[in-house]
């Protein structure tokens, strides 16, 4: 896994630019596992992911209800989890996470739920609360074809 040093982040201006360099990389296949305690901006980012695509009045409410959300977009649909009351990992395949991995643009909150169906092959994005600033930081890992993309994206956000 490939793991540059983590990134400050600024409350929600900076996840949203965080999210739409994330996005604008994506294609489908892709693999997003957004980790972090509760309030980390999981799904903050996953709203600003989800914008940059589909277009910045989309509504992108949290699926933590609903358990998935998908939108049409280009390069291809998204699909927004949110696996936090996921009772076993075999519930995610009644959610369609297959043919999310096949075909679409896959953001999961709670990807640890998942178990042995989350991909190797995936971008882990870890959230985490910074100082009393209210700052966020993002750590970013992925696989060998993770690599090239992470240096562009770390490049971005500087």
């Amino acid at each position: 896994m490939v793991s540059p040093p983590p990134l400050p982040r600024p409350p929600h201006t900076a996840t949203d630019r965080g999210g739409g360099a994330r996005a604008r990389r994506a294609r489908p296949g892709d693999v997003f596992a957004l980790e972090g305690d509760l309030g980390t901006g999981k799904t903050a980012l996953a709203r600003a992911f989800v914008r940059a695509l589909a277009g910045p009045d989309e509504d992108v409410p949290s699926p933590t209800f609903t358990l998935v959300q998908l939108y049409d977009a280009d390069p291809g649909t998204i699909w927004h989890f949110d696996l936090y009351r996921l009772e076993k990992p075999e519930d995610a395949l009644e959610l369609g996470v297959e043919d999310a991995f096949a075909e679409g643009i896959s953001l999961i909150e709670w990807p640890d739920r998942l178990g042995p169906w989350l991909p190797r092959d995936r971008l882990t994005v870890a959230l985490s609360a910074g100082d009393a600033d209210g700052s966020r930081h993002a750590v970013l890992t992925g696989g060998p074809d993770w690599a090239r993309r992470l240096q562009t994206l770390g490049e971005s956000l500087s």
